[in-house]
């Protein structure tokens, strides 16, 4: 149990060490600097794994908890591992060696600070995953943002250090709510523990019940705008796509943190003993709705594979607040196997992206290649020359992770994208005698932006592989650059061969998730007698 214990720390301790350890070392464009961070995101990978399996061998109910200074919760700080926190901060660790590994092959010189950037954002991650009160959350937030203001305008640019403004103005905005809402929330209930405000809500009188549901509204408006919630998402398109490539493919997890904190304190403080949530339910519907929606179209008509993927994170998001909006346990499995294929698939796009520049001509050549080739003046064609010549390996490597990436954000069978929304769909399905309005609404919703996500990636990859590839090209890939990109989709093609398992698994920890007692009882021994 010791053991265990002190595993709920180690995701933030060792980030916070290579942090340290970066600013001791200073040339972060050294060999020896890449050499040390690669060891701590492979450390951290390790940890998190290790984490992540001593949590998954426990009863499905397990909690396990680490107080900071062994102060008596809930008066001092506590961090809680549970399975779906273990889950997350085992998808950050994957993402984060990523983006660390693609970034040493050239993009780390580009600016200063890069290492220590990266390691905060990780900290602040991990961390908000695995904290138990409302202000630490807050606390872990601004430590993530803060190292992502530096890391949107690392690299300079005109184009760059606008979006970063822009960001950085609507996350200050969205940081101010967070503490006003955690101000009115303390102000009613006495207390920021998470467990705590779910014992103390149900007691709390009647003049002061509007005032904690103010708070908690202004709370879940900080929540939306981080997780990218139509239509309070206007600051991520610009960001995600301006960004270096690998900081945009760590940023894809930063949305499901608003995700994991909006489902978290939702079915925890709000829910009934009997699962059923009242408040902002029907508002967390129609905002999924909304943003799938405009997320679907805004990828349709995108032609540059990051901005698509910007978008795409946005389908991701509003498929998530759907699923917390239905609050039912099976659907919320399938919304948590969709948000770890989800971000993984869409940092492996943003990379994928940059290897694709560097072998493609520019994009403003796509028209010029397109009126080249579909003009009116016929060429005319050696009858001796290879009609189809033969594909290089190296292109077919990168045209088959496009392909699965693409499937895979698309929800197409057989990969774990399709697994995710079809445990989506039946689990809305099986949870009623019969289906209502809500259901197919969700329904037509995650299954019209597949649709749609499917048209907007084949025609880019029409445009890519088909118009803009001159015959023959020879692709030169630096393996410290597609190692993690097919690194990336190996882990999503596992999770399909292995989806029976998975689900089993996530099951079990949505059962639990909406069971809010379990959580209490475990964090507050006697809460709930």
């Amino acid at each position: 149990m010791d053991s265990v214990n002190h595993l709920a720390i180690l995701p933030i301790i060792i980030p916070m060490a290579a942090i340290i350890i970066n600013l001791l070392v200073g040339d972060s464009r050294a060999e020896r600097t890449i050499a040390i961070n690669v060891v701590f995101g492979i450390l951290n990978l390790g940890v998190a794994a290790l984490l992540f399996v001593t949590v998954a061998l426990g009863a499905a109910e397990a909690v396990w908890l680490y107080p900071l200074g062994d102060w008596p919760v809930p008066f001092g700080i506590v961090l809680v591992a549970d399975r779906l926190s273990a889950t997350l901060v085992l998808t950050t660790a994957i993402l984060a060696l990523a983006s660390l590994i693609y970034a040493s092959a050239r993009w780390h010189n580009r600016g200063t600070h890069f290492y220590p950037l990266l390691n905060a954002i990780i900290m602040g991650v991990n961390g908000a995953f695995l904290t138990g009160d409302l202000f630490n959350l807050f606390v872990f937030f601004e430590l993530l943002l803060a190292a992502s203001y530096g890391l949107a305008l690392f690299g300079g640019g005109r184009n760059r250090v606008r979006a970063a403004m822009h960001y950085i103005v609507i996350n200050l905005v969205a940081s101010s709510l967070f503490l006003l809402g955690v101000a009115l929330i303390y102000g009613t209930v006495g207390t920021l523990n998470m467990a705590d405000i779910a014992r103390a809500a149900p007691l709390i009188v009647e003049s002061d019940r509007g005032l904690f549901e103010a708070g908690c509204a202004v709370l879940g408006i900080a929540f939306l705008i981080k997780a990218g919630s139509w239509p309070l998402h206007f600051w991520l398109p610009n960001t995600y796509s301006s960004a270096a490539p690998p900081v945009s493919a760590l940023f894809s997890i930063m949305t499901k943190v608003g995700f994991y904190s909006i489902l978290r304190l939702w079915t925890l403080v709000f829910a009934s003993e009997g699962g059923e949530v009242t408040f902002a339910q029907h508002t967390l519907l129609v905002l999924g709705v909304a943003t799938v929606a405009f997320g679907s179209i805004g990828a349709l008509s995108c032609k540059a594979l990051d901005r698509l993927a910007s978008y795409l994170i946005i389908v991701s998001a509003g498929t998530l607040l759907l699923a917390v909006g239905y609050n039912v346990p099976s659907v919320t499995a399938g919304a948590i196997l969709y948000a770890v294929v989800a971000t993984l698939a869409a940092g492996a796009i943003f990379l994928l992206k940059d290897v694709l520049d560097q072998i493609l001509p520019a994009e403003s050549q796509i028209l010029a290649v397109s009126l080249e080739l579909y003009g009116d003046e016929e060429e005319e064609v050696d009858e001796d020359e290879e009609v189809s010549p033969a594909i290089p390996a190296a292109t077919t490597l990168v045209s088959i992770c496009f392909a699965i990436a693409a499937l895979m954000m698309a929800g197409l069978p057989p990969l774990s994208g399709f697994i995710a929304k079809f445990a989506m769909i039946e689990g809305a399905f099986a949870s009623e005698g019969a289906p209502t309005m809500a259901t197919w609404w969700f329904t037509a919703a995650l299954m019209l932006s597949g649709l749609l996500v499917l048209i907007a990636m084949v025609r880019n990859g029409i445009n890519i592989f088909w118009a803009s590839l001159p015959a023959g090209t020879l692709v030169q890939l630096r393996p410290l650059e597609i190692g993690p990109i097919v690194g990336l989709l190996a882990v999503c093609v596992l999770l399909s061969v292995a989806a029976g398992p998975a689900m089993g698994f996530l099951i079990e920890t949505a059962n639990v998730l909406h069971a809010p007692l379990t959580y209490t009882n475990a964090v507050l021994p006697g809460a709930g007698s």
